[in-house]
């Protein structure tokens, strides 16, 4: 009803629904108040509403408004003929622009990325080239050569 599933219908009324239980739900004559108030609720409409709901009045109400009763034809501002046509060329050329577009942007965003992890790479590099020859400055000329152990790894520092 009114567009919603009952998928959907079942997680706005709880975790105790299921769209079989919704099913099971749309199929009964009656519905207690409660559950009545909580779906008029969801749909946005009143209890009364669903309570007075009867198919065969909406039906009527659409036939006498989208049709001449006399002659069964369509009521006036709407054509039963009307055709609506589109260059199915032109739709397909204008996809493959957009994606071309898409693309290119794509592949833009992708060069920036890759700049920026390159120039990330490189300062790490500096950074860590910086802290070992800051290190090395302090050793004695003595000791040129010095294996240091942190956690396990065996670094050369000079």
């Amino acid at each position: 009803m009114l567009g919603i599933k009952q998928e959907t219908m079942a997680y706005e009324l709880g975790e105790d629904w299921t769209q079989k239980k919704i099913s099971q739900l749309e199929a009964k004559e009656v519905i207690d108040q409660d559950t009545l108030e909580q779906v008029a609720k969801i749909l946005n409409i009143t209890s009364e509403a669903i309570q007075k709901f009867n198919e065969e009045s909406v039906i009527k109400f659409i036939t006498k408004t989208f049709t001449n009763v006399k002659d069964n034809a369509p009521a006036s501002g709407i054509k039963s003929n009307q055709e609506i046509t589109f260059n199915y060329h032109d739709k397909l050329m204008e996809a493959l622009e957009e994606n071309k577009k898409l693309q290119e942007e794509n592949k833009q965003l992708y060069e920036r990325l890759l700049t920026n992890e390159r120039e990330k790479a490189i300062d790490i590099y500096y950074l860590f080239n910086s802290l070992f020859s800051f290190n090395a400055s302090f050793l004695d000329n003595t000791t040129a050569l010095k294996t240091t152990e942190i956690k396990g790894t065996s670094f050369l520092s000079v």
